[in-house]
């Protein structure tokens, strides 16, 4: 059996992002260590000895995993979104208007064909999500 998962990457706030996410998002964090106590510990610039190797955090059933990435390794987020599903309209729209804080909305919270509220933001970590509120069947 095969479990689909995420893991995004961050350039340098991993942990200010996943404390953002426990905290507006519903989130448990479950885990977190720094490169400064991994066996990578060596391999990285010692700026980089506080930043996150591995975090995992936990929202609804769901995990998502994350880190910071050192220097050339990071890459800007592309090609995806992190999909939050809900059935209440209200909290689509508090969460939406949380990751739209000092992020980019792409696309409004607004009713479509098949939502009573769906829309696409860019958070201010740079991770793309989609917030989608299914219409009752």
């Amino acid at each position: 059996m095969l479990n689909l998962g995420w893991n995004v990457t961050f350039d340098g706030n991993c942990e200010e992002a996943f404390n953002f996410y426990e905290k507006n998002l519903g989130g448990k964090i479950k885990m977190m260590m720094t490169w400064g106590d991994s066996p990578m510990a060596k391999d990285v610039p010692k700026d980089w000895a506080k930043k996150i190797t591995h975090g995992a955090i936990t929202i609804g059933d769901q995990e998502l995993t994350g880190s910071d990435s050192p220097g050339a390794h990071y890459q800007k987020p592309q090609g995806f979104s992190v999909i939050l599903n809900t059935n209440d309209t209200s909290e689509a729209e508090r969460v939406f208007k949380a990751l739209a804080e000092n992020g980019a909305t792409k696309m409004p919270l607004q009713e479509t064909f098949w939502a009573q509220r769906f829309g696409m933001v860019t958070d201010r970590f740079g991770i793309p999500w989609m917030i989608n509120c299914a219409k009752p069947s």
